[in-house]
């Protein structure tokens, strides 16, 4: 006798996951964990973590996997710990040492000098990627070329460094330590801050540690460690939630609604970029934008 098939799983629930990523765990590694626990393929990540940082990793779940590429994330806050006396290979403290600055050199750094070398990287600046960055070139991504033993130079592009507070500085006998708040754009690399800063003042510098407490309106206070996501696999925002809170809101009547469902365009709401479109009962429908007195749904989300 054949044996009785397994009830099928219900399908997992369209939404947001924000994941208090660990340390040593490529983002791809917390993807891949995270389609185990909600049980779906439909998985993907909204921005990388290197595998040394710890924090905010927002993932997207089924149909939610849409809104990754226009999610408002071009702000992000990190709690850094920057290591000036060391320069390496890969502008962290997990590459292998290029210089050592004698430590008549590291004394002759005074607090002044800290200060205004942070100045200079604070603003509008024109940023070199680290060399072992996910920044493609001609395709591939650079930290594989390095890999392949190529020699790697990437061009300035520019960044904002919103903010970059010093919150407590440690003089050691081989380095000068500092925490510090950072609050960029997207794209910015906090450990090319960090080599930055030791080649402007002389002694070399990399990023001994960093934890992401922001990605555009997700903090750290909604996300959850991937054990606790083990023992309790609910999303941490289902999609309205999510698009309400990553989006401006246009509610929309009961025919205007159908309409936004059968594809037609709608007159425009007046609202710049991109924003969601919701039904009378606060369910998502679409993210759209206005173009030429209309409104154009950019990604469908509940059609007809």
């Amino acid at each position: 006798m054949s044996r009785p098939k397994e009830p099928r799983r219900p399908a997992a629930a369209p939404g947001l996951l924000i994941v208090d990523k660990p340390a040593g765990m490529t983002s791809h590694d917390v993807v891949a964990r995270a389609r185990r626990i909600v049980g779906t393929r439909k998985v993907g990540h909204a921005g990388t973590l290197d595998p040394m940082a710890t924090g905010v990793l927002v993932l997207g779940i089924e149909r939610a996997t849409k809104l990754l590429g226009h999610l408002a994330l071009d702000r992000k806050t990190y709690l850094a710990t920057l290591s000036l006396g060391r320069s390496t290979t890969t502008d962290d403290a997990e590459g292998e040492s290029l210089t050592d600055a004698a430590p008549e050199a590291l004394e002759a750094v005074t607090d002044g000098q800290i200060t205004e070398g942070v100045a200079a990287l604070t603003g509008d600046i024109q940023q070199v990627p680290s060399a072992v960055s996910a920044v493609k070139i001609d395709g591939k991504r650079a930290y594989a070329r390095v890999r392949a033993g190529e020699d790697v130079v990437l061009p300035p592009r520019p960044v904002t460094v919103h903010r970059f507070d010093v919150l407590d500085l440690r003089r050691e006998d081989d380095r000068i330590e500092l925490d510090a708040v950072v609050e960029c754009s997207s794209g910015t690399y906090v450990r090319a801050l960090a080599r930055d800063l030791g080649a402007g003042l002389g002694v070399g510098g990399h990023l001994k540690a960093l934890r992401r407490t922001t990605v555009g309106p997700f903090t750290l206070a909604r996300a959850r460690t991937l054990d606790q996501l083990e023992e309790t696999p609910e999303l941490s925002l289902d999609l309205d939630a999510a698009v309400a809170a990553a989006f401006p809101r246009r509610d929309l009547d009961a025919a205007t609604a159908r309409a936004v469902q059968y594809g037609r365009r709608i007159p425009a709401g007046g609202i710049d970029g991109t924003y969601g479109l919701f039904d009378p009962d606060g369910h998502v429908l679409a993210l759209a934008a206005d173009t030429e007195g209309v409104t154009r749904s950019v990604v469908v989300l509940l059609p007809a």
